[in-house]
């Protein structure tokens, strides 16, 4: 009776989760069999799963690919059912573009099943030295929802910086142009329909984060190289499908206003207070999401790392 029990209420449990994902990601169909999933631009949340990144879908004859896996395997049996929901398909493949928690800790549950974990080296290199202590910090927020998830980086990491992948007909690159959010950050492009998925290099409708782990230099770089690709359509790390004429105006221009303004003031060893309140104000970003959050921390880690000639 005990058992019987326990899967009565594990059931339910489920249940619930997946009546609680329908608020979390907005589908956007992008045409033959292409979808993104986007999540909210809020934190994480146990409400949103750690689901506030968004994610890609393609359909495929010999199954789903899946762009990104979530934060946990909670987040991750939250993204299996959506995929299957959109394409009738088990996943396949599983690509991670990033080595921050919700790019690719829902690989394990996803590897159970069968599918393939895709990743470049050098993403895989950050994704294994930050894994323990990104689960240890997402226990805190997300609580019992961490419980069972253990890092499980791709096991065959590709060495080369550009892969052209097909499966089912279906052709797409994954590209490192430079560091950026994480170290080994990449994009997903696929050519013949001209749709960027760029995982963290470009964030729209809120302000990036530049972190302890990110080089605000050679992401502008890389956001550069993402855009001369000339996508029709971009599906960001962060925020709604866009053009790249606005992911140039909130991620690029964004990037170039705290890059140039604190080579300047680090070259003229200006100091860092001096550079948080030289770019303090910046009204062409202020409307984003998380600017009085974030933009006085984010001047002050480019400029330490720019003093320090990193």
């Amino acid at each position: 009776m005990k058992k019987i029990l326990l899967a009565l209420l594990g059931a339910v449990l489920f249940n619930i989760q997946s009546v609680h994902a329908e608020g979390v990601l907005t589908v956007d169909a992008l045409g033959d069999g292409i979808f993104a999933l986007i999540g909210q631009t809020a934190g994480r949340t146990p409400e949103n799963h750690g689901l506030n990144a968004n994610y890609g879908v393609i359909d495929t004859p010999e199954g789903a690919i899946l762009i990104d896996a979530g934060a946990s395997t909670v987040a991750a049996r939250v993204l299996d059912t959506e995929v299957r929901k959109l394409t009738g398909k088990p996943v396949k493949w599983v690509i991670n573009t990033g080595a921050q928690d919700h790019r690719w800790l829902g690989n394990g549950h996803f590897a159970a099943q069968g599918a393939q974990i895709i990743a470049l080296a050098r993403t895989v290199a950050t994704q294994t030295r930050l894994g323990k202590g990104q689960i240890e910090a997402l226990q805190r927020e997300l609580k019992t929802q961490m419980d069972g998830t253990e890092p499980h980086p791709s096991r065959q990491a590709l060495a080369d910086d550009r892969q052209t992948l097909t499966l089912g007909g279906r052709t797409l690159q994954l590209q490192y142009f430079a560091d950026a959010h994480f170290p080994g950050d990449a994009v997903v492009w696929l050519p013949k329909e001209r749709i960027l998925i760029s995982g963290d290099y470009i964030y729209v409708d809120r302000l990036l984060g530049i972190l302890p782990e990110s080089n605000a230099t050679t992401w502008l770089d890389a956001f550069n190289q993402a855009l001369a690709l000339q996508p029709a359509r971009i599906v960001p790390g962060h925020g709604r499908v866009c053009d790249a004429a606005q992911a140039q105006r909130e991620s690029g221009d964004y990037l170039a206003f705290v890059v140039n303004g604190t080579r300047k003031l680090a070259d003229d060893m200006a100091g860092v207070d001096v550079a948080v309140q030289t770019l303090n104000d910046a009204p062409a970003f202020s409307h984003l999401k998380n600017f009085s959050d974030l933009h006085r921390g984010n001047v002050n880690r480019a400029y330490l790392r720019m003093e320090a000639g990193n």
